[in-house]
């Protein structure tokens, strides 16, 4: 099974089946139960977080034929949901923004718009990464806004909510998408390993949680990825091999060395990488992103949804033990060494000569 067939099979058909975004979802299903859905929304955020899903489903409740009144949840059997299932509905128009971004594509769908729905009750357009668009495109959309029919409802989705003019968010309904927790998508991957009879040790759930950087879509991926080379049983160190990834714990381990001030041990620690076949290159980043949560939250503990929100309690307790023994100065300056180590590793004759000569200016006297 590939990965974006996984990532469709279980793409949510209900409100109740959408991961996080919980206060949104409610604020939409109750719109939708008292039929007060706006004609303009805005969903705002990082790629893979459910704005395209979200929008889906919007799409079949408002269109539902056997929805009753003051419930928001789309049967999924009536010829409009099924239709809009099957991407065969003819009113549900999507848009790609960032391949259909010019005056032309927006004034066919402004034709579009002025002739009443042909199946659905409602003409639902989704125009995903609408920040593409041109800035004549954009004020042809404008006008649309300005006076929709009664019949058409907005939706317009970007990862880049700045490149958005003032004038069409004004004309939407706003709302902001966070990156998921990782217990969520842990849960949600855990599901779906149980659904296709795959054995996942929870390190190995960790993992593809923590590399898909908060979106359920790149989770959903990376398993279905990891899923098609181990097909029935998958561990921690699989996933690892697979994913090139960096364990975290490797990463405390080095922090804890350069804390206890051990020359010795960080150099031998920098080989050991190279000789279990690391890449130095990828160490360095995942340290880098390391070190800011550890920045961070020596700041403030409060801040671990600045700091990463996949975080455990039980990770977060040790970035912040041991931001209290380096301390602000030295992260500022473990950081500054290793972005400059970063950057040189990519041509040094010697591939660990930079992290080492940056280790070694870190722990000097």
């Amino acid at each position: 099974m590939t990965n974006w067939v996984l990532y469709r099979k279980y793409r949510p058909q209900t409100f109740t089946e959408m991961t996080g975004q919980e206060i949104i979802v409610k604020t939409i299903q109750n719109a939708i139960a008292k039929n007060r859905q706006a004609h303009g929304y805005l969903f705002c955020g990082p790629r893979g977080v459910g704005k395209t899903t979200l929008a889906r489903l919007m799409a079949k409740a408002i269109n539902c034929e056997n929805r009753k009144t003051g419930q928001s949840e789309p049967c999924n059997q009536c010829a409009s949901c099924q239709s809009i299932m099957a991407a065969r509905a003819l009113d549900l128009v999507e848009i790609d923004a960032a391949s259909n971004r010019g005056i032309d594509e927006i004034r066919d769908l402004k034709e579009g718009i002025r002739f009443s729905p042909s199946q659905l009750k409602y003409k639902v357009f989704i125009i995903d990464e609408v920040h593409m668009l041109t800035r004549e495109a954009f004020n042809a959309l404008l006008k649309t806004l300005e006076e929709p029919p009664a019949h058409a409802i907005f939706i317009l989705a970007t990862t880049e909510a700045h490149k958005v003019p003032e004038t069409i968010i004004s004309r939407c309904q706003r709302f902001d998408f966070a990156r998921l927790p990782l217990e969520k998508i842990i849960e949600r991957l855990a599901h779906i390993a149980q659904q296709e009879k795959i054995k996942i040790d929870k390190q190995a759930l960790e993992m593809i949680a923590l590399n898909s950087t908060g979106g359920m879509r790149d989770a959903e991926s990376l398993l279905g990825q990891i899923m098609a080379v181990q097909d029935k049983e998958i561990t921690g160190p699989e996933v690892r091999e697979i994913l090139g990834a960096v364990d975290d714990l490797k990463i405390k381990d080095f922090m804890d060395i350069l804390i206890a001030d051990d020359e010795s041990r960080a150099l031998d620690f920098i080989n050991q990488l190279l000789e279990e076949g690391h890449n130095l290159h990828q160490f360095i980043k995942a340290a880098i992103n390391y070190l800011r949560k550890v920045l961070i939250l020596g700041v403030d503990e409060k801040l671990q949804k600045v700091a990463a929100v996949e975080l455990t309690a039980k990770q977060a307790e040790i970035i912040v033990a041991q931001s209290r023994k380096l301390g602000e100065t030295k992260t500022l300056r473990l950081i500054g060494l290793l972005i400059e180590a970063g950057t040189q590793t990519k041509n040094a004759p010697i591939i660990q000569l930079p992290l080492e000569l940056a280790v070694l200016k870190f722990l000097q006297k």
